[in-house]
């Protein structure tokens, strides 16, 4: 095996430039491989998070209002929920009657729109909210006379970010603790005034069944968790639960993943065909420019076999080194590229390995053809040429 390999690297030591610029077409192929694979696959993740961000996999379980006489939420059912294994997040919120005005001096008609709502402390992460000015809800708050804007509330009400003044609220002084990042795809939150669960039970007169429960589930079981939700909800009235469909982000998200998919595939295909057949090209006119030495060799005895081995040992070797210096310089160039644009930089491993075993490959192909040919030359023909 020593004097096999040694006697393969004789024509890339001998040629140093040709042996270099071949191995930069495979290089380049490679480097092609990677980057077209790469940078989709960086922009997909960064497209596949700004859906994911759009609650791709949220779920909104009411009690629909078409209902005569109406049939309110179990007290249960948001413990119920979290019990579905798919589940990752589970919050409510209940609608109270209680009316929010700027003072016990105002008219409840200046604020138009605005609701009250009893919030649970898991809220946030179950709608992928955030706070625009201090704080949520906690265990150390829910139980007084404090509360949480939504974005349009805050402003109805004259509440800026800066301040933190008091709201009456259904005859009790609120505290204001938070004011809510705007959120278009719950604009029901948007125009709440969100306040503990037990204060709204104390202060507010609550009876404590929710009116909308938010859930997120694992993507892959959002339209199996939606199916089970209304016995789970409610088992004696079923039809008296209403469920939101699956978001259309995440319909668009699994269209986005397979359609790249098969490009990166197709654009991958390509890259390793130009590589290879730049790599079949090199060798057949190394075998034909060699024949001379081909034919000394078999004059000395070598056998087919021997001048096979070598031929075909140069070719892997010309493709695994340009192999290894495309991977190298795609992943630079991917990694570049995706920082540049604020993208995630995806590489992944199995594809980089993936990437030099097919530039080997790549070589025992390309290189086959042109060794069984330099193999077939009669000593006496080759040393005549």
């Amino acid at each position: 095996m020593r004097d096999l390999i040694a006697a393969g690297l004789i024509g890339l030591r001998a040629r140093k430039a040709r042996a270099a610029l071949s191995a930069l077409g495979i290089s380049i192929g490679i480097a092609t491989l990677v980057l077209v694979t790469g940078i989709p696959a960086s922009s997909q993740r960064a497209l596949l998070d700004e859906l994911s961000a759009l609650g791709t996999n949220v779920l909104a379980v009411s009690s629909p209002g078409k209902i005569e006489p109406p049939v309110p939420l179990p007290v249960e059912s948001p413990a119920m929920v979290r019990r579905i294994a798919p589940v990752t997040e589970a919050s409510s919120v209940g609608k109270t009657t209680a009316q929010v005005t700027r003072s016990d001096r105002s008219d409840p008609s200046e604020v138009s729109g605005v609701s009250v709502q009893a919030a649970e402390l898991g809220l946030l992460p179950a709608v992928n909210g955030r706070m625009q000015a201090g704080r949520f809800l906690d265990e150390a708050t829910q139980s007084f006379p404090t509360a949480v804007l939504g974005a349009v509330a805050a402003t109805r009400l004259g509440v800026g970010p800066e301040g933190a003044p008091q709201i009456y609220v259904g005859g009790t002084w609120f505290t204001v603790i938070g004011v809510l990042a705007p959120m278009p795809l719950y604009p029901e939150l948007e125009r709440s005034v969100l306040v503990g669960w037990p204060a709204a039970q104390r202060y507010l007169k609550f009876g404590g069944h929710p009116s909308t429960i938010y859930l997120r589930a694992t993507e892959s079981a959002v339209e199996d968790v939606r199916a089970v939700l209304p016995a789970t909800v409610n088992p004696a009235r079923p039809d008296a639960v209403q469920v939101t469909k699956p978001s259309d982000a995440l319909a668009a998200k699994r269209v986005t993943q397979t359609a790249l998919s098969g490009l990166f595939l197709g654009l991958a295909g390509v890259a390793l065909l130009v590589g290879g057949i730049g790599v079949a090209n090199t060798m057949v006119i190394s075998v034909l420019e060699r024949r001379r030495e081909i034919g000394l060799r078999r004059a000395l005895g070598a056998r087919r076999g021997q001048i096979l081995g070598q031929f075909l040992t140069e070719s892997v070797a010309l493709s695994g080194l340009g192999g290894l210096f495309g991977t190298l310089l795609g992943s630079v160039a991917v990694a570049g590229y995706a920082t540049r644009q604020h993208w995630p930089v995806v590489l992944e491993p199995g594809l980089l390995a993936a990437g030099c075993a097919g530039a080997l490959l790549i070589g025992v192909v390309a290189g086959l053809y042109p060794s069984m040919r330099a193999a077939g030359v009669m000593p006496t023909e080759a040393l005549a040429t």
